[in-house]
């Protein structure tokens, strides 16, 4: 594994050294590329006016270009395609792990970050921001998943009047075995609902095993106009109260495994937050499609009473028409949260909300949690998650997800987060210091008595750099003799991940 590593390690600073001088002590001890902006001030005209702005200039310390630099990036991007089209031949994780460290210490200092003002009050901030995030994902017995995640953001703001956002990701994803993506840990690699264009394009596919694409999963205009906030384009919309699970959360929502949840997948939309008063206000959301039935356009009334908060959600999801309230507050020294969600479908369902109206289909959370004063507090949370969506039988779930187009896209859209009917949920966790954070989650289905336990540690190196490890235990009822799943937890593996996060 170690030998991997290096040779891995070798291959990649090659690859850097042919592109960059980079001054090497050894094959493993290169002085790192340096790269910062420098704003030497000018006059200029622009669109704010004749005024002072700073003229962003580019300085490369221990770096040369040999070629113009559309040819350089070709050059290197096809050499680092090559390297990576063979992704199996290493053990799990080695080129993963390898590239890791090898990006790691050839980033710029975190000193050398970027923001920049402009204008005579420096009306206008640019804060660009760059993250990496490599995650490994190994099941028991069989090749590793390992995905890479290159995102390039810039924040525009000007005053407190208008917010210009944009993200550019780079996703390499290799899958040796071709194994689907085990508990829903990863992000799909599937189209996202409620875009009019997905702005998603292939660089490189191999049968399966791996893949590199690019995306534009950001790109809005959010203006600030007193009583209301009006926000344009590809933006990320999330809705309910659930930690685990949600009844209301329509737009991309994550599973309930999914580790990482600091970015959702963005939507294209037009987005309205109207405040009607100092204790509520109107959110109304147009979120588009390429077709009418591919469309959301709901609305959210927000109010307070005392320590209680709720919300009312109307209009229509695709085809469906959407009717939920949800609520939170405290009770005694607990915060006490849950949704109720009626979807008016065009099909009719089993879980039918009432026997005789099969097509209203009902979906809720209840939910609570509460801190222990125990060290640094130990929290705690627990869910019930009912849809109306799932299935009795494991097995015919399963069925019906490969076989019937509707449910597929249902499932895929997040309509449901579970394939069974009912779901448990239990957190803890515990913050020993501002280093080190460690939780554990069970999620457990009722409907075939099968569940998933899921220790994780969580470590906080810097504003920089952080690290999660985590692991997924399984339990319940395997494989049937026709290669079906018996129960919705207990066919999955054994699976460690391991994921870490650099931030610039």
């Amino acid at each position: 594994m170690e030998k991997n590593i290096l040779m891995t390690l070798k291959k990649l600073i090659m690859i850097l050294k042919k592109y960059f001088n980079l001054t090497c002590n050894s094959p493993w001890s290169c002085h790192g590329v340096t790269l910062f902006l420098s704003f030497p001030r000018k006059r200029e005209s622009s669109f704010f006016g004749n005024s002072w702005i700073p003229a962003p200039r580019l300085n490369i310390s221990r770096t040369s270009f040999a070629e113009p630099a559309p040819d350089l990036i070709r050059g290197m991007t096809d050499d680092l395609r090559t390297f990576l089209r063979y992704p199996a031949v290493l053990p799990r994780g080695a080129s993963l792990v390898a590239a890791i460290f090898t990006i790691f210490f050839l980033l710029p200092s975190p000193s050398s970050g970027v923001q920049f003002s402009a204008g005579e009050g420096k009306d206008l901030v640019f804060n660009p921001n760059v993250a990496l995030k490599a995650s490994l994902l190994v099941p028991e017995s069989d090749p590793a998943l390992n995905l890479w995640r290159l995102r390039l953001g810039l924040d525009v703001k000007y005053r407190s009047q208008a917010k210009l956002e944009v993200a550019y990701e780079q996703r390499i994803r290799t899958n040796p075995g071709g194994n689907e993506n085990v508990f829903a840990v990863l992000p799909p690699e599937m189209e996202a609902p409620y875009r009019l264009s997905q702005l998603d394009w292939s660089l490189a596919e191999k049968d399966g095993e791996y893949s590199y694409r690019h995306e534009i999963d950001r790109a809005f205009l959010a203006l600030n106009l007193g009583r209301a906030d009006l926000t344009f384009g590809r933006q990320a919309v999330g809705w309910g109260r659930g930690v685990i699970f949600s009844a209301v959360d329509v737009f991309s929502p994550f599973s309930p495994l999914e580790v990482d949840r600091e970015w959702r997948r963005g939507v294209d939309a037009v987005r309205a937050d109207l405040k009607i008063s100092d204790r509520y206000s109107l959110d109304l959301v147009g979120a588009f499609g390429p077709e009418i039935d591919e469309s959301a356009f709901l609305g959210r009334l927000r109010g307070y009473a005392g320590r209680l908060d709720g919300e009312f959600i109307f209009g229509r999801r695709a085809r469906d028409l959407l009717y939920a309230v949800t609520l939170s507050g405290p009770l005694g020294g607990a915060e006490v949260h849950g949704e109720l969600a009626f979807f008016d479908t065009p099909e009719e369902f089993s879980g039918g909300a009432f026997d005789r109206w099969d097509f209203a289909v009902a979906k809720s959370v209840l939910g609570a949690s509460y801190t222990f004063k125990l060290g640094n507090g130990l929290s705690a949370w627990a869910e019930y998650h009912f849809s109306g969506f799932g299935f009795d039988n494991m097995s015919q779930a399963f069925r019906t997800l490969a076989l019937e187009k509707n449910f597929r896209t249902r499932y895929l859209r997040g309509d449901t987060q579970i394939l069974g009917k009912q779901a448990l949920a239990f957190r803890w966790a515990y913050e020993f210091s501002d280093l080190l954070n460690a939780s554990v989650s069970w999620i457990g289905s009722p409907t075939d008595g099968s569940g998933v336990v899921t220790p994780v540690l969580s470590s906080t190196f810097s504003d920089n750099l952080s690290t999660t490890l985590s692991a997924f235990f399984p339990y319940g009822a395997g494989w049937d003799g026709n290669g079906i799943p018996r129960s919705e937890y207990g066919s999955s593996p054994l699976t460690g991940f391991l994921q870490v996060n650099i931030y610039y």
